[in-house]
């Protein structure tokens, strides 16, 4: 059971150049209970994939910290599993020993990694494919593999950033469908960076609609959808309703961040 606590967490980069320095998140607050399906939607630039790195452990904020469990991170883990929206497979392991690779880093016994990997291969549909390279898969099933990787692994949580965004709109949803299901099934803890509206809703028990750079948190809006969920769920009054007040919400930001430009 994890709990994510992320306390006056804040990011700036130096200047380009010797020129002024850039707040790309403004101190944020947040926490995220045992297997809650967090998404984070916001404007381009808003600092969304920075928070999600700084949970990772990939990046350092500049104030605040991040806790897991009641302890401090500082650096990449395993117990945090991360999908990036590139695969990021090794192109020279198959798919079977890319969903095994942190489990034989771990030691794992190789009878006992073979079940787990089997466990997984069969959870996101890849049966028969274990022994395909990645130049082999569709981009759906790179990305299922990936998933399978970082689940393998047991994360006390699991990060994604934009995993679907290079996906065609038809495979995109059925990924959502699959990872959604995991999730049902599993009740992992959950924290999903998406820049799209309909995504965020479907996906989510809560959606944090972040501003305009310097990113803050601008709301907290709980989705009371019932599960399992289907894709004609998105067609319902209530999806709608969410649908139109979170638009809102993001194209107020949107037009900060044009006005901010041009000014």
């Amino acid at each position: 059971m994890s709990k994510l606590q992320i306390e006056g967490v804040s990011r700036t980069f130096a200047g380009v150049g010797g020129g002024q320095p850039v707040q790309a998140l403004q101190p944020v607050d947040l926490a995220v209970a045992a297997n809650d399906f967090i998404t984070i939607l916001g404007p381009s630039g808003c600092g969304k994939s920075t928070l999600l790195r700084i949970v990772a452990g990939l990046e350092a904020p500049s104030t605040g910290r991040v806790l897991l469990d009641g302890k401090a991170v500082t650096r990449p883990g395993p117990d945090r599993g991360m999908v990036f929206q590139s695969y990021t497979l090794f192109p020279w392991l198959t798919v079977a020993e890319n969903i095994g690779f942190g489990l034989r880093e771990q030691g794992r016994p190789e009878r006992e990694r073979n079940e787990i990997v089997a466990s997984y291969v069969d959870l996101v549909g890849l049966r028969g494919f274990e022994n395909h390279w990645p130049k082999q898969l569709s981009g759906g099933m790179q990305q299922r593999t990936a998933i399978a990787r970082a689940l393998a692994n047991d994360p006390a949580i699991l990060l994604l950033d934009e995993p679907f965004g290079a996906l065609d709109n038809q495979t995109r949803g059925l990924m959502q469908e699959l990872l959604l299901g995991i999730w049902e099934r599993r009740k992992k803890t959950v924290l999903f960076v998406t820049h799209d509206i309909e995504e965020a809703i479907f996906m989510a028990s809560r959606v944090i609609v972040m501003s305009a750079r310097p990113g803050r948190i601008k709301s907290d809006v709980p989705v009371d959808l019932p599960h399992p969920r289907h894709y004609t769920l998105k067609t319902s009054p209530e999806f709608s309703a969410l649908k139109a007040q979170l638009t809102e919400d993001i194209r107020i930001e949107a037009v900060r961040t044009a006005q901010t430009q041009t000014a």
